[in-house]
């Protein structure tokens, strides 16, 4: 068996059948939803990061072999498996598997992918360089790729840089996917937990004009008389 096989059948072997529809259900794989066809295993998170985390040594072209299954668990544990190599790169090697996360992006098709991945190695290799790709990736037609732009900023936030996040998340205010809501609300509320003048100020301008989701999910963690002054501003 060659190294992916070996991988896989262990991800087979951890699965649970009668978790497989509730996955579909939850990661909305039904006709007509944003995961349409996308096939689970039954394989819990923590057991996927354990058989990742026991093939982190894994060649990268069989890495990328795995992420390009038609399997939602085998492109996660890839991606856990990429975001562990960049963790123990050198500058050169984490550029490296930055440019192959983003030349195979398409297949980080899924939320949970996504935030698995995209603050861990996009995020941490834009630290000080040039952030024009998160603009480009906003701007992409597939919600997976305005996902990455916007999570990616979790990075940057952590280290008390707000702008970028801000910036994209005015530039998608208008943006009609549910999951782009939840994701720049969640950024607009980690950027509170560090600084509630910069949300505040975010929300002083643009709170009439957000998706009441997204705004939702920025004011969590107000206190109550607070969030429903800014609830009252989207009315």
């Amino acid at each position: 068996m060659s190294s992916v096989e070996v991988v896989q059948a262990q991800l087979i072997a951890a699965s649970e059948h009668d978790r497989i529809h509730l996955y579909q259900r939850y990661f909305k794989t039904g006709p007509g939803e944003y995961a349409e066809g996308d096939l689970f295993r039954g394989v819990r998170v923590p057991e996927t990061r354990k058989i990742a985390a026991a093939h982190r040594s894994l060649p990268m072209t069989e890495i990328l072999e795995l992420l390009h299954s038609e399997w939602h668990e085998d492109r996660l544990c890839a991606l856990i498996m990429m975001v562990h190599r960049y963790r123990r790169a050198d500058a050169i090697g984490r550029k490296r598997i930055c440019d192959i996360y983003l030349q195979n992006r398409d297949r980080v098709n899924h939320w949970d992918l996504v935030d698995t991945s995209a603050m861990h190695i996009l995020g941490n290799e834009l630290i000080g360089q040039d952030t024009a790709i998160l603009f480009e990736l906003a701007a992409s037609e597939s919600v997976w790729d305005r996902r990455i732009a916007v999570i990616s900023t979790l990075a940057l936030i952590r280290r008390n840089e707000f702008e970028m996040t801000l910036r994209l998340c005015e530039n998608l205010l208008m943006d009609r996917h549910d999951l782009m809501h939840k994701a720049c609300g969640w950024m607009l509320r980690e950027i509170g937990n560090r600084d509630l003048h910069a949300l505040r100020a975010f929300l002083s301008t643009h709170a009439s004009r957000m998706p009441r989701t997204m705004l939702r999910y920025a004011i969590e963690k107000l206190d109550p008389e607070e969030r429903r002054h800014w609830m009252i501003r989207t009315l």
